[in-house]
């Protein structure tokens, strides 16, 4: 009977690890592209990070964008699963989102920005919030009653991101970055809100050379001649928008800098 005992143990553990028969995996939905309408469509929600939290412990996630805990974001942040992310080439969009059962659940839309990325195969689409923009989805004082459900069903749009008056378009050269290598993070991106392409120019040579998305929102360029500013970079939005912002990386750029823009979508 012990032999037996093991046997069956070692089976169920066996189930559990490999994921078990009564684990579904559902597969993703189309990628959601820039065709705004006012079409709702039916997602799974869930939430992450503490209550009032902006997700992720580091107020960060896998677009690479930090202090999203702070404004412009302010922690309406969401991870968005394959079709939302898109490899990272959603990072930045914007979606309103609402929910209509339980009974917390107010119906009335909340927009966040996409700044994470989440796998889980629960449902074609789903947004794991951030607990404020989760909370955000309830009646007033019924923000908790909401959280404590866990998971639930929500309505979601692709809408337009829109920032603050005076915003502008923000580069961050990233740690490690030198004239032969540089990576960048683009953010506070409006309209579409996400990039799918950035081309590099420098002094020394006029010709847009592409960068290469490295991960997340971070564009990089590796070059045998090294880079002499300033240095000039083009956007390319999802729908395919062009913005160039000229010269915004001085001749005495440093890696782990942020630099302003005087340009916005």
């Amino acid at each position: 009977m012990a032999s037996l005992s093991y046997v069956l143990t070692v089976a169920v553990l066996a189930a559990l690890v490999t994921g078990g028969a009564c684990i579904s995996k559902v597969p993703p939905g189309a990628n959601i592209t820039t065709k705004y309408d006012t079409k709702w469509l039916p997602a799974k929600a869930t939430w992450y990070g503490k209550p009032t939290g902006a997700g992720p412990k580091d107020n960060g996630g896998a677009c690479g964008i930090k202090d999203v805990n702070l404004a412009p974001y302010l922690g309406m942040t969401a991870c968005g699963n394959v079709p939302i992310f898109k490899d990272g080439k959603g990072c930045g969009s914007c979606y309103e989102v609402k929910c209509k059962k339980p009974e917390p659940c107010s119906d009335k839309p909340i927009t966040i920005f996409i700044t994470d990325k989440n796998y889980e195969p629960i449902a074609p689409y789903h947004f794991d919030l951030s607990g404020k923009a989760f909370g955000l989805m309830a009646l007033p004082g019924k923000d908790q009653a909401l959280q404590s459900v866990g998971e639930l069903e929500l309505e979601f749009r692709r809408v337009r991101c829109k920032y603050p008056s005076g915003t502008k378009i923000t580069f961050h050269v990233e740690k490690g970055s030198n004239p032969n290598y540089l990576a960048v993070l683009v953010k506070f991106v409006a309209d579409d809100g996400d990039i799918v392409q950035v081309d590099i120019q420098d002094k020394q040579s006029p010709a847009w050379k592409p960068m290469t998305e490295s991960w997340g929102a971070v564009w990089r360029w590796d070059g045998v001649q090294p880079l002499k500013g300033p240095i000039s970079l083009r956007l390319t939005s999802e729908s395919g928008k062009k913005l160039t912002a000229t010269d915004v990386i001085p001749a005495t750029w440093k890696a782990d800098t942020v630099y302003q823009s005087k340009v916005q979508f």
